[in-house]
């Protein structure tokens, strides 16, 4: 308690001396003479009845600045309006408004005793005390001013309050304070003769007494209350030398602004269609400077209804959306706010009209000050009609893209307005954002969101296909970068729920929920924090690492991987040479003749008799076989293949595209296998029947043929083979491998297997330039797939033609044995050996053998040669030029001693073998 008291004391005791600080520091006076300020703060804090009834922080702001602006203290004024912005954002002082009026009414009693003190020295200087002024209270107004009927005199010099100007009128009103000596000539508004139209139509007397007290008024205001014609009539000129000329009153002008600042016409203002804008009555009697002066005003009101117009048309415009919406809110503010200078306006009027306040009395409204007045708003009204005339036609992030583009903007004044305009216009967005990120939710009924929809995809293809980018809806102050990581976020959230069936909730979301949606301001002010991008970098981490250990820890992703790898792009060599010495007898038949549910079996036991048994369950259950569409002519190893069922969430990576290129690489993967099982068949038939055949010497030139030729294709199958399981392979599977560990997202997975499978495709020579016809100059070559096919069904012939060759050379040899064995047996029995028809009829059957066998199978063997150095030569050809560096250095291998290159004169203009050709 005590302390409690003490600290309550305490608190009360230094009050005194914080108010006495403050006044010195208003008053800029030493503490000796801030007595009478001093008890002028005490009773404003004291009594509740001296602060004003209308308790507005905006006039009381409005005032304080007005009259800094007529003291002269522009920089002051622009000083204190941004500090009492920064006031309004903090939120810290609740009752701003009356700290604001206790500052004032300090101020203002030290400007009257300041004035009271040195009268004579602002007379000496012949200037307007107020050459502006805020709207003001008429009834403080006649609290601190003297009333007219009053005369103040400072060695000797009157007071301009002391003259009553309830008649006088125009733009050259009297106010402030008035040197009697000025030479400014005296106006001809005041001059003797002339009359004036007072607001009720009646004339006041000849004021002879005002050109003595008129020297303060300046030549411009002068020449401005030129006279024309009165109200309700026109102008009557009479002899030359009189001034019969005759003045709109001020008030008038002045009331007429007021109703053109709200859209509305006034007495002698109207809205001109033609000419879109407002237009002073052509029958008035007003200067060619008024006229001008009131254009220039009444552009505020012409503003105002662009602003009005577009704002209660969206705003009834139900496929606006969210974002239309919120600028139309935005803009409704600022029209809020335009609202209440106009009511301070207008009370101002009436104040002045009850208290019959005329225009020359210090304070009045004149046009002049409401050029002050006005001038702020103006620059506000034309920001917000330019952005209504951009913004036309557009909606959502595009809507909020226009507006982003006036933020780089020079004055402070309209960067700061965009930028509450773009922060209001923003938070739909940001709140869309939110609920996509952290709950994959997209509630987008007017298109406005960038991410968009297509709620009539399934699931199999809800990765693919129904999440995309509407990249006219992406804000400018949103990369593309940052935009990709929105959508995949979200996309992940929605394929973990709906596909993989985990609602587990993502990390931060509580907190991210709670955010004051103030915060809209992250987006576009990137710049200046790094908070927006945090917090889209830590839930896209945060969801995709998610989304990977799903998928490899409950649907095993890298085990189907290296399962494609063993067994449809043949990685698994035990299991695949068993099942292909299995499958010998079955696929050399007709391709009609093959039953599906023979070859599944021929494939259980493949797996039962290798490695491959050893796999998951799940795995094995998977692979299948295949039977391709069967063309006339097919054989079984034609249209044989295996397949591998996917489902589930790895169908997103192995998609149903994928799984036919998986499909072309092992029917290419098989041939090319196939080529080195029959090449191992002729080898092993090679060796065997040289041995065989020795006791034939008439067939060493064929076998040697055929051994030479058959030594080509191995060499060929064996770099081809080289080539596609080591350089294409195994170099692009250790990739994709690094890629997928390093993945952050599944879309750089899905890219991943893509660019895997791509390169295969075109390293294999499987993709559609490899595929189709190229013409070179005046040769016409296949394409270099077809080449390749055709090296492989010549390596076919050549077996075939081997086979019947070694088998029409079998029976010759067994003809010949038998001729043999049989002359022996003759011979033990102690008869002839052979007779002379035997003779003569193993004679002819050689002759013959000789004649047509020999010959034949030389030829036939001759053109398969030719025709197999012909493709080799070709396909080394299109090898060479081939835009892929490994394929060039293939061609190195396959004429490793350049035996082609001798042969093929197009092979010396090829790019490497010039470079070779240089380096030798």
């Amino acid at each position: 308690m005590s302390r409690s008291h003490s600290r309550e004391g305490g608190s009360s005791s230094a009050t005194p001396a914080l108010v006495k600080r403050l006044c010195c520091r208003v008053t800029k006076l030493p503490e000796n003479e801030v007595q009478p300020y001093l008890q002028l703060a005490y009773k404003l804090l004291a009594s509740s009845s001296s602060l004003p009834v209308d308790n507005d922080e905006f006039q009381v702001s409005e005032r304080i600045r007005k009259q800094l602006v007529r003291r002269g203290r522009e920089k002051d004024a622009a000083t204190f309006a941004e500090l009492h912005r920064k006031l309004q954002t903090q939120g810290l002082v609740k009752n701003r408004w009356a700290v604001l009026h206790v500052l004032k009414s300090i101020s203002e009693s030290e400007a009257r005793h300041a004035r009271d003190k040195s009268t004579s020295l602002l007379f000496g200087q012949g200037l307007p005390a107020y050459a502006t002024s805020t709207p003001f209270n008429a009834a403080a107004q006649r609290r601190l001013m003297p009333g007219p009927g009053s005369h103040e005199h400072h060695g000797g010099t009157p007071s301009i309050h002391s003259i009553d100007t309830t008649g006088s009128s125009g733009i050259s009103s009297i106010h402030g304070d008035i040197r009697s000596n000025d030479p400014t000539p005296v106006p001809q508004s005041f001059l003797p003769g002339t009359t004036f139209a007072s607001v009720d139509g009646d004339k006041t007397h000849r004021h002879a007494a005002m050109s003595r007290l008129v020297g303060a008024v300046s030549r411009r205001d002068t020449e401005s209350s030129s006279a024309v014609v009165p109200r309700g009539g026109r102008s009557t000129v009479k002899a030359q030398g009189e001034n019969t000329s005759f003045e709109i009153p001020e008030t008038e002008l002045v009331r007429d602004l007021v109703y053109v600042f709200q859209g509305i016409e006034g007495k002698w203002v109207h809205f001109d269609p033609s000419k879109d804008g407002y237009k002073v009555d052509a029958q008035a009697g007003i200067p060619k400077a008024i006229r001008q002066l009131v254009s220039k005003l009444a552009e505020c009101g012409w503003l105002f209804n662009k602003v009005k117009n577009y704002v209660e048309t969206r705003s009834a415009d139900k496929t606006f959306g969210l974002v239309g919406q919120s600028f139309c809110a935005a803009l409704q503010q600022e029209l809020t706010e335009y609202y209440r200078l106009i009511a301070v306006l207008e009370s101002q009027i009436q104040d002045e009209v009850d208290q019959g306040i005329g225009l020359a009395t210090h304070g009045s409204i004149t046009l002049r000050r409401l050029v002050v007045w006005t001038f702020d708003p103006l620059i506000r009204l034309k920001t917000l009609a330019a952005l209504v005339d951009v913004c036309k036609g557009k909606k959502g992030g595009a809507l909020a893209s226009t507006i982003y583009s006036y933020m780089q903007h020079g004055d402070p004044f309209v960067k700061s307005l965009i930028k509450h305009i773009l922060t209001m216009v923003s938070q739909p967005i940001y709140a869309t954002l939110l609920r996509w990120i952290y709950d994959g939710e997209l509630e987008d009924t007017h298109d406005e969101f960038f991410v968009a929809a297509d709620p009539t995809v399934k699931n199999d293809r809800l990765w693919h296909d129904k999440y995309s980018l509407r990249k006219s809806m992406i804000p400018a102050y949103i990369t593309t970068d940052q935009a990709r990581r929105i959508l995949l976020t979200g996309k992940s959230i929605n394929f973990l729920r709906q596909v993989c069936q985990d609602r587990t909730p993502t990390p931060g979301r509580e907190m991210a929920m709670a955010f004051d949606m103030s915060q809209a301001e992250w987006m576009f002010t990137q710049d200046q924090s790094n908070n927006f991008q945090d917090m889209i970098d830590k839930v896209y981490k945060e969801t995709s690492r998610h989304l990977l250990d799903v998928l490899h820890a409950k649907y095993k992703f890298m085990d189907h991987l290296k399962a494609m790898r063993r067994y449809l792009l043949l990685g698994q060599g035990d299991f695949i040479r068993h099942l292909m010495d299995l499958l010998e007898e079955d696929l050399a038949k007709p391709a009609s003749n093959l039953y599906l549910h023979n070859l599944t079996g021929i494939l259980e036991t493949a797996i039962r008799g290798t490695n491959a048994q050893f796999d998951d369950s799940d795995i094995l259950k998977r692979l299948d076989v295949r039977l391709l569409e069967v063309s006339p002519g097919d054989t079984g190893w034609d249209v044989f293949s295996l397949d591998y069922h996917v489902d589930g969430p790895i169908r997103t990576v192995f998609t149903p595209e994928c799984m036919i290129m998986y499909l072309r690489v092992f029917n290419f993967l098989w041939r090319a296998k196939r080529m080195e099982y029959v090449l191992a068949l002729i080898w092993k038939n090679q060796i065997f029947n040289s041995k065989l055949l020795e006791s034939l010497p008439e067939l060493s030139r064929i076998l040697h043929q055929c051994h030479i030729l058959g030594s080509e294709m191995v060499h060929f199958i064996q770099q081809t083979q080289y080539y596609i399981s080591f350089e294409v392979l195994e170099c692009s599977w250790h990739e994709l491998l690094g890629k997928v560990r390093e993945a952050e997202d599944l879309d750089c997975v899905i890219a991943a297997h893509q660019v895997f499978l791509d390169t295969v495709i075109t390293r294999c020579l499987l993709d559609e330039q490899s595929r189709h016809d190229d013409s070179r100059g005046r040769v016409t070559y296949q394409g270099i797939l077809t080449q390749l096919r055709t090296i492989f069904d010549l390596i076919i012939d050549f077996q075939q033609a081997q086979d019947a060759f070694y088998e029409t050379a079998q029976h010759e040899l067994l003809a010949r044995q038998h001729y043999a064995k049989l002359q022996r047996q003759r011979t033990s029995e102690g008869d002839w050996g052979i007779t002379e028809a035997m003779e003569e009829e193993e004679r002819a059957r050689r002759v013959e053998f000789l004649k047509t066998v020999i010959p034949s199978t030389r030829a036939k063997m001759a053109v398969l040669a030719q025709s197999y150095q012909d493709m080799v030569q070709q396909f080394l050809v299109m090898v060479t030029s081939h835009q892929d560096v490994s394929l060039r250095f293939l061609s190195f291998r396959l004429d490793f001693n350049e035996h082609y290159k001798a042969r093929e004169p197009q092979l010396y203009g090829t790019p490497g073998n010039m470079r070779a050709k240089r380096l030798t």
